[in-house]
C-alpha cells in the first residue's frame, strides 16, 4: 500500500536527475572548474546520454513529443539568451575599440572554414557541392554556450590575456547570426531556379533583412531599454528583483522579434546587448550578481542535458541517400575539421588581428573555435527550409523530398561533430592545464597538477590588458 504511492516516472526521475546533477555542480564549482579544469557542457551532455534512450531511457525527448520544432525553439532562446549576456560583459564601447580584430575573426577567419570544411564534407561523405556548403555553414560558427563555459572567470580563463577572451567572447556572440549567409548561400540554389533568382533572394532576405535590418534593430532595442530603465531606476519605479529580471527579459523579447519579423534572432540579440550595456550602466550595477553564471548553471547545463539524450546515435551509419555516412568517416571529418577549420587561416592573419600578439596566442585562438547549440539550431534551420520552404521543420525527415540526400546528412553529421567538439574543446582546458604543468621544471611546478595560476607561456599579459577595458574612471563618469 505504502509502496503504491511512489510515482518513478521518466519525467519525474528526470526532474530529480536533472536537479540533483544542477545541485551537487553548484556545490562543487569552484572545485571542478578550478581544480579538475572541467566546464558544465561536457559533464551535462555525458549525464544526457547516460540517462537518455542510450543507456538507461529515463529521459527520451521524442517520447515526450520533442521533436526538431522543440529542439529548434530551445536552441534559439538559450543561444539569444547568451549572445545578449555577451553583449552585457563586454567592456564599455567595446566593439568601437576592436572591432578590426573581431571583422578579422568574422571575415576571413569564418570565410576560410567554411570553405575548407565545405571539401572535406565534399571529399570524405561524397556529397555535392551545395550541400557540402549548407553543413559547413551550420559548423562555421563558433558557440557562444561552449565558450561562456569556458571564458567565464576561472582560475585557467585568468592565465590567458583579457583581450583574448574579450575578442573570443565577442566573435563567438556575432559569429552565430553571421553565419545566416554561408547557410543560405548553399539553401538558395539548391532550392532556387536560376542563378540570378538565388542571388537577389540571398542579397535581398539574408543581407539586407535578417542581418543588416537585424543588427540595426537590435542596437536601437539596446539603447531604448538602456534609456527606459535608467528613467525607470533614477525614479524609483523599479524594484531590485524587477531590475535583475529585466536583464533575462530584455534577452527573451528580442529573440520574440526577430523570430516574429523573420529577421537574425541571433544579431539582434547581440545587438540588443551590446547597445544596451554600451556605457557600462547596467554592467556596473549587477557586477556582483554573476548574473551569466546563473544562466550558464541553469538554462545552458540543462540544453547539454537535453542535447546529450537526443543524440542520434542510429543516424550514424550509411544509408541508401549517403552511402558513405559511416562512423569511420564522421570522425575523420571531425579530427579534420578540429585541425584545419581555424588554426591554419588564425596563424597566417596573425598580424592582422591586432588583438594577438603571439603566435602561441595565434593558436590558442584558432584552437577555441567550439561548435555546439548554435550548430543545432543552424541544421534544423536549413532542414526546415529544405524541407517546408519555411523556418519550421516537419517533426520528422520526409520519407520523400527532392533534397532527401541533404536532409538526411545534415543533421546527423552535425549532431556527430558537436558531441566531438563539446568533448573536445570542454576537455581542452584540462589538457592544456595539465600539459602547462609538466613543461615546466620540477620545482617550479604548482603543489597540485594543473594549479599554475600565472599566464600561460607565450601569451602577452603586460600592456595588453588597457586595450579591452575602461579605466575606472571612465566607466564612473560614463555611469552617472
Amino acid at each position: 500500500m505504502t509502496w503504491s504511492v511512489i510515482d518513478a516516472s521518466p519525467p519525474h526521475l528526470t526532474y530529480l536527475i536533472l536537479s540533483a546533477f544542477l545541485v551537487l555542480y553548484a556545490l562543487f564549482s569552484s572545485f571542478i572548474r578550478n581544480v579538475l579544469h572541467l566546464s558544465e557542457p561536457p559533464l551535462a551532455t555525458l549525464l544526457g546520454i547516460i540517462i537518455g534512450p542510450r543507456v538507461l531511457n529515463i529521459l527520451d525527448p521524442r517520447v515526450w513529443g520533442f521533436d526538431d520544432g522543440v529542439t529548434q525553439e530551445m536552441a534559439r532562446v538559450v543561444v539569444g539568451v547568451q549572445v545578449f549576456a555577451v553583449g552585457i560583459d563586454l567592456p564599455r564601447a567595446y566593439l568601437k575599440r576592436h572591432w578590426k580584430s573581431v571583422a578579422m575573426m568574422l571575415g576571413p577567419v569564418m570565410m576560410f572554414g567554411w570553405v575548407i570544411v565545405a571539401i572535406f564534407v565534399f571529399l570524405l561523405l561524397r556529397t555535392d557541392i551545395t550541400t557540402a556548403l549548407i553543413v559547413s555553414a551550420c559548423l562555421t560558427p563558433t558557440d557562444p554556450v561552449l565558450a561562456a563555459s569556458v571564458l567565464s572567470n576561472s582560475r585557467f580563463s585568468n592565465r590567458v590575456p583579457r583581450r583574448i577572451r574579450h575578442m573570443l567572447s565577442a566573435e563567438s556572440a556575432s559569429n552565430d547570426g553571421v553565419s545566416f549567409p554561408f547557410l543560405y548561400a548553399g539553401i538558395f540554389p539548391l532550392i532556387g531556379a536560376t542563378v540570378g533568382e538565388s542571388f537577389k533572394n540571398w542579397f535581398l532576405e539574408t543581407m539586407l533583412w535578417q542581418c543588416a535590418f537585424g543588427t540595426f534593430l537590435g542596437v536601437i532595442i539596446g539603447i531604448v531599454a538602456n534609456r527606459i530603465l535608467r528613467y525607470s531606476y533614477r525614479n524609483s519605479y523599479i524594484d531590485d528583483s524587477s531590475f535583475l529580471a529585466f536583464y533575462i527579459l530584455l534577452a527573451i523579447f528580442s529573440v520574440g522579434v526577430g523570430s516574429t519579423l523573420g529577421a537574425d534572432d541571433f544579431l539582434i540579440a547581440f545587438g540588443a546587448g551590446t547597445g544596451f550595456a554600451w556605457d557600462g550602466w547596467f554592467a556596473k550595477r549587477t557586477a556582483q550578481t554573476h548574473l551569466p553564471n546563473i544562466v550558464d548553471l541553469l538554462l545552458n547545463s540543462s540544453m547539454f542535458v537535453y542535447f546529450g539524450a537526443t543524440v542520434p546515435w542510429s543516424t550514424f551509419t550509411p544509408t541508401e541517400s549517403n552511402p558513405h555516412l559511416t562512423p569511420g568517416r564522421l570522425t575523420a571529418l571531425l579530427v579534420l575539421i578540429l585541425f584545419f577549420r581555424r588554426i591554419p587561416i588564425v596563424l597566417a592573419l596573425k598580424r592582422f588581428i591586432p588583438d594577438i600578439r603571439t603566435y602561441r596566442e595565434a593558436w590558442f585562438c584558432g584552437h577555441f573555435g567550439p561548435m555546439g547549440v548554435g550548430a543545432l539550431f543552424l541544421a534544423i534551420e536549413a532542414r526546415a527550409q529544405l524541407e517546408t520552404g519555411t523556418a519550421r521543420p516537419l517533426p520528422h525527415p520526409p520519407a520523400h523530398s527532392p533534397y532527401k540526400a541533404a536532409i538526411d546528412i545534415v543533421r546527423p553529421t552535425i549532431w556527430f561533430i558537436v558531441l566531438g567538439s563539446v568533448m573536445v574543446h570542454g576537455l581542452s582546458v584540462a589538457a592544456i592545464s595539465i600539459g602547462s604543468h609538466y613543461t615546466k621544471k620540477e620545482d617550479e611546478r604548482a603543489p597540485l597538477i594543473g594549479g599554475e595560476t600565472e599566464a600561460l607561456v607565450g601569451m602577452v599579459h603586460e600592456g595588453g590588458e588597457s586595450e579591452s577595458s575602461v579605466s575606472s574612471e571612465e566607466n564612473i563618469d560614463g555611469c552617472g
